[in-house]
């Protein structure tokens, strides 16, 4: 029975299929000398980035920290300035044309506004027909200097023919063959011809005085003061038309309306000179020790995000701004408080903003004072 009963030790062959045999190793891959050659030269690079590039990044930035450090003084309390006139009429009258709108930018000599010179116009005539009158009365006072010439010498013939006839009644009168008043009434006669030559050449010299022209102007006074009206006359009417004094941008141009009337001297319109601006920062008295007129300034707005301008100091106010207000501080009071005051600095464009500058608009200024 041993020998035909199967062996108990005898292997069974599903359990021999049932157990996988095991994975030989994998083979290391073998590496590829490209890609070895490309990363060297990377790696190398990196570290001479990192090596040289990182300290020189930190001096960089240190240098910058210890220049600006210290060398330097800033203030939000600035503002865009810019000259502005105030264009008034110099006459009265009817405005009649408006040719500028608000925001508009205008040239020197540029028209602004017209007003009615109709009336001017008249008193400009009026003036001519002065003139016309002047002359006319020279020309009266010269005939009757001629006249007065001719007058004079008829009054002095008078007077000798009256001494004559007073001769004689004085003869007569000593003979005894005329009376006492014929003898009077010749010597009246004699009087009063004497007395008829002085008024004569009184008015001669009156009419000769009035012909006479004046030491600096050689015209004659009458003639030469309806001149000047007509002159006068013509400047106002010129005036009628209102120019632009100046470049620049129109503003608080509502109060031109055709048919408004203007009177002289109120202003009319405002004119920005916007080719020209600057800044007016006002710094603390505590950050003026080391500034200095013509040291560098940078300057950013708070409108244009990003614009700098560069710019230096123009000049430095005279005094604080308390100084020129229109209730000055009292400092001499028992309440006293001590308040840091602020000194307006000026500081002028050393370029051409990228962006139109509008008087008003808000800055931070900052001044390299090393």
């Amino acid at each position: 029975m041993d020998q035909l009963s199967p062996s108990r030790h005898a292997k069974n062959p599903r359990a021999e299929n049932a157990t996988p045999p095991k994975a030989a190793p994998k083979a290391d891959p073998s590496p590829n000398p490209s890609l070895e050659a490309e990363a060297a030269p990377k790696a190398s690079w990196r570290t001479r980035i990192l090596m040289f590039g990182l300290p020189a990044l930190l001096i960089a930035g240190g240098a910058g920290w210890w220049l600006t450090s210290g060398g330097s003084v800033s203030t939000d309390n600035a503002y865009v300035q810019m000259d502005k006139v105030s264009v008034a009429a110099e006459v009265g009258g009817r405005i009649t044309e408006v040719a500028v709108r608000d925001g508009q930018q205008v040239a020197a000599g540029q028209l602004l506004f017209r007003i009615d010179g109709e009336p001017y116009a008249l008193t400009v005539a009026q003036a001519t027909a002065a003139i016309d009158a002047a002359e006319v009365e020279v020309g009266n006072l010269s005939a009757s200097a001629n006249t007065s010439s001719v007058d004079i010498a008829a009054a002095r013939e008078d007077v000798k023919f009256a001494e004559i006839t007073f001769q004689r009644q004085a003869a007569l009168m000593e003979q005894g063959f005329t009376t006492k008043a014929a003898y009077d009434a010749a010597r009246h006669a004699v009087a009063q011809a004497r007395e008829s030559v002085r008024q004569t050449e009184a008015a001669a010299t009156e009419a000769r005085t009035k012909l006479a022209a004046g030491p600096s102007s050689g015209i004659n006074p009458q003639v030469e003061a309806a001149r000047v009206q007509r002159s006068q006359a013509q400047v106002n009417m010129g005036r009628t038309t209102v120019r632009a004094p100046s470049a620049g941008r129109i503003a608080q141009s509502d109060r031109l309306q055709v048919g408004q009337m203007m009177v002289a001297g109120l202003p009319a319109v405002t004119l920005v000179d916007t080719a020209h601006p600057w800044v007016e920062a006002n710094f603390k008295e505590t950050d003026l020790a080391d500034m200095r007129v013509g040291q560098r300034a940078e300057i950013s707005f708070d409108a244009y995000p990003g614009v700098k301008v560069r710019g230096h100091v123009l000049t430095i106010g005279a005094g604080t701004g308390s100084e020129f207000s229109v209730l000055p501080a009292q400092n001499a009071t028992g309440n006293w408080v001590k308040v840091t005051q602020r000194v307006p600095v000026r500081i002028a464009f050393d370029e051409k903003p990228a962006r139109d500058m509008i008087a008003g608009l808000s800055a931070d200024v900052r001044v390299f004072t090393k």
